[in-house]
């Protein structure tokens, strides 16, 4: 492949390039790093400045800033919005890491560091492969937007905004990311399905006091007792969710996406003993690829009330609390379905109880057809450089922006991500594979060129 010779040529640059970027402790969510956030700003903005990218601009807003560039000189051409973020994940627990975090450690072929796959490594490639054609050809053969923000990592909160007020210098025909995994390696993947979110947090309250177990106890109401009723009540024996209203908007699998979803060849089998499971759980009827990639869920995070100390305290516990997350598909509203849920829980609320929900994250699911004719050029670029074409899969994660992007912007989503399921992304160890590296820059340069 005729760019074989120039990132080979170049490789070890392009690596301490990226092993700069990696050693920004761009950590969005702790305040304490907001100076390290806007060091990674800089650091992107200067690096598609280096590539030869053009009217590059660090915008700030309400929160961490958005670097945008663009290098528009393909009249006729398709104009591609590359999109990204720089900000990482919180590094706890620091212990469990080989190496610190923030100091890129190459072994076995793998790139140890937070942010190398999620998503610094990833957008870095984008990067480069517009630099390799603007350095080989003088030109591009498209039209290249990047729109690289700093806070993907806490859902997006001011993004949204920054779309709606420069719809116009972001106006393109497609949306470029890479923020996912391959199936396997060497079995690339192109997400057409994010799952939605929303998350509340329940509180149940009782007496006005904690109370003696032998004084009160079966003569009054305890609020762990009424919270595990509640919570037992959401869902029936077979795992489905039983909210009414619950799976409103949510489409039935067709004949063809149950093969869709087949082709991938999931082996449950070895999932058991790799997390040492006796067995799979979840809605009736449904695979594993296909419960958590197409179907919606209801999930308890966290259960807290009462007593933890060691040993025993004969205590009624005045209350307890619970987190939920659901995973919604399809045109689920994730705040009808929190109301939806709220409804449910005060019509199971035992009496003398008192109940307190309080919505927190919110967005809605992703979805496009694998048909468009970007998304098949996209399949190509895979098979171009790995030998296997990409199958069309839908995720189980959110990118709450993914749908806000292609609806404010009018333009599809094209998710071609470079990562692997098992590379840890907000776990300690982080790493990237570098051959993804390798042949992401191959891949995503063909890709270009094809468009």
């Amino acid at each position: 492949m005729e760019y074989q010779a120039y990132f080979a040529n170049h490789r070890e640059e392009h690596l301490k390039e990226l092993d700069e970027l990696l050693r920004i402790p761009s950590i969005s969510a702790l305040s304490e790093h907001k100076t390290d956030v806007l060091k990674a700003a800089e650091w992107m903005a200067e690096a598609l400045r280096r590539a030869g990218v053009e009217d590059v601009e660090v915008h700030p807003t309400a929160g961490h800033p958005v670097v945008y560039g663009e290098y528009v000189h393909a009249p006729g051409k398709p104009t591609v919005l590359v999109y990204g973020h720089y900000d990482v994940q919180p590094v706890d627990p620091l212990e469990l890491w080989e190496t610190p975090p923030f100091e890129p450690s190459i072994r076995n072929g793998k790139l140890y560091a937070r942010g190398a796959t999620d998503d610094k490594g990833q957008v870095f490639m984008h990067i480069k492969a517009v630099e390799a054609l603007l350095k080989q050809e003088k030109e591009l053969p498209v039209n290249i937007k990047f729109c690289i923000e700093g806070e993907e990592e806490v859902t997006s909160p001011n993004l949204p905004a920054f779309l709606e007020a420069h719809q116009e210098k972001l106006a393109a025909d497609l949306v470029l990311i890479s923020d996912t995994a391959l199936l396997a390696p060497g079995k690339p993947a192109i997400c057409i399905g994010l799952r939605g979110l929303c998350a509340l947090e329940v509180a149940v309250y009782t007496a006005n006091t904690d109370l003696h177990s032998g004084t009160f106890g079966g003569g009054v109401p305890n609020a762990l007792h009424a919270l595990v009723s509640l919570l037992a009540s959401l869902h029936d024996e077979q795992g489905r969710v039983t909210v009414e209203g619950f799976y409103e908007g949510v489409e039935e699998l067709t004949p063809q996406v149950h093969e869709e979803f087949a082709k991938q060849q999931f082996d449950e089998e070895k999932l058991k003993r790799d997390l040492g499971l006796d067995a799979l759980f979840g809605e009736a009827g449904y695979s594993f690829v296909e419960r958590t990639g197409a179907r919606p869920t209801l999930e308890l995070n966290g259960i807290y009330g009462g007593f933890q100390g060691e040993g025993t305290k004969t205590v009624l516990p005045k209350e307890a609390h619970a987190k939920i997350t659901c995973r919604l598909v399809g045109d689920q509203d994730p705040q009808a379905t929190i109301d939806r849920i709220e409804r449910h829980l005060h019509q199971h609320l035992q009496p003398g109880a008192k109940l307190k929900v309080t919505a927190t994250e919110k967005a809605r699911a992703f979805t496009s057809s694998p048909d468009h004719p970007y998304l098949q050029k996209a399949a190509d670029a895979y098979e171009a450089v790995y030998g296997t074409r990409a199958l069309f899969t839908k995720d189980g994660g959110s990118i709450p922006i993914v749908e806000t992007l292609s609806r404010v912007l009018s333009a599809p989503a094209v998710m071609m991500g470079f990562g692997l399921p098992d590379e840890n992304l907000h776990a300690p160890n982080e790493h990237f594979n570098l051959e993804n590296f390798d042949k992401g820059l191959l891949t995503l340069v063909h890709y270009l060129k094809s468009l």
